[in-house]
């Protein structure tokens, strides 16, 4: 079902992020030294498996004899075979897996005490990824959703934290699976060697909608990402054509729960909105965010997503709901 959601998910998002998730296809530092370990592990497992094929078609094949050809039950041999295929071969095969995946966990920043200051929140919710960037004025710190943007070839410190239970904060092409435990938080470093999309899910079963958690990583060169940030620390477009949409915005229930910056909607039950319309996905990225989905998601989100803690708003008639819809569409 996760993986079927994945696909699915992936196609949604459009072209960009339509390769999916390739363990065997890393993009990042991390991701190298773990896709190294699961190729040899893969390596060794149908060598071994190959040898033990062979060696079953050899016995079954061999003559087999008389039993007054056969020596005595207790003639004895056959303990090098033993010693060998049970005690030699395993502990060489073993001992080299365990060297390898020491070798790769010594790469990984596990270490609090000795890493940067993190760059980014990642704060998990049952079932959305909130995100925020932390840079040292606090003036220029902001929130988006579901969405994570980094540069290409800089390592980015990521804390991780959960609101509620226990998530699991996996990017295959880019670093190996961290879990969220509430009240523990927890460190992550990605590190992109290309520019381009990368799909993340939350790996650990947290409830009902585990399958639709899914999370996109934006690699971009450096100047796109600087402009990209600029972007974002600005408050909401406001104009003439869609201040029918805004005004409905913070007069419903919407205002309650989401934050839009530069408006009075300050809720922080939901996704912050404010640059809604730079994201490509709604839903934790279980849709593309088009006016349809977005029209279908404002009114009955328990329809597309049930359990989550948005409620249907009914209140809306059809101009109501296009004006809001196209408030949405200009949040850039």
């Amino acid at each position: 079902m996760k993986c079927l959601s994945s696909v699915i998910a992936c196609a949604l998002l459009g072209a960009g992020t339509s390769r999916g998730q390739n363990i065997l296809s890393p993009s990042g530092v991390m991701a190298r030294s773990i896709s190294t370990l699961t190729w040899f592990i893969l390596l060794v497992f149908i060598g071994v498996s190959v040898i033990m094929w062979l060696l079953c078609g050899w016995i079954l094949t061999r003559p087999r004899g008389t039993f007054e050809e056969h020596a005595p039950i207790d003639a004895g041999g056959g303990k090098s075979w033993i010693l060998i295929g049970g005690l030699a071969i395993p502990s060489v095969v073993l001992g080299g897996i365990f060297v390898i995946g020491v070798e790769a966990m010594n790469r990984l920043p596990i270490d609090h005490g000795n890493m940067h200051p993190a760059e980014i929140r990642v704060i998990a919710h049952q079932w959305w990824w909130e995100v925020r960037y932390l840079p040292d004025e606090l003036d220029q710190r902001f929130a988006t959703a579901n969405e994570i943007h980094i540069p290409v070839g800089r390592p980015i410190e990521i804390e991780l934290i959960s609101r509620d239970v226990i998530h699991s904060f996996w990017v295959p092409e880019l670093n190996g699976k961290v879990d969220v435990v509430p009240g523990h938080p927890n460190r992550i470093r990605l590190e992109a060697g290309r520019s381009g999309f990368f799909l993340g899910e939350c790996s650990e079963f947290c409830g009902a909608q585990h399958a639709h958690m899914a999370i996109l990583v934006v690699a971009q060169a450096n100047s796109d990402y600087e402009q990209w940030l600029e972007g974002q620390r600005s408050p909401a477009n406001a104009n003439e054509s869609t201040s029918r949409g805004q005004a409905l915005f913070i007069a419903r229930p919407c205002a309650l729960c989401h934050t839009i910056r530069g408006t009075p909607a300050q809720g922080t039950v939901g996704p912050d909105l404010t640059h809604l319309a730079s994201r490509r996905g709604i839903g934790a990225n279980m849709l593309r965010r088009d006016s349809a989905n977005l029209a279908a998601w404002s009114v009955h989100a328990q329809s597309l997503k049930p359990g989550i803690r948005m409620p249907n708003v009914t209140q809306f008639n059809g101009a109501e709901l296009l004006d809001l819809v196209n408030y949405l569409q200009s949040l850039r």
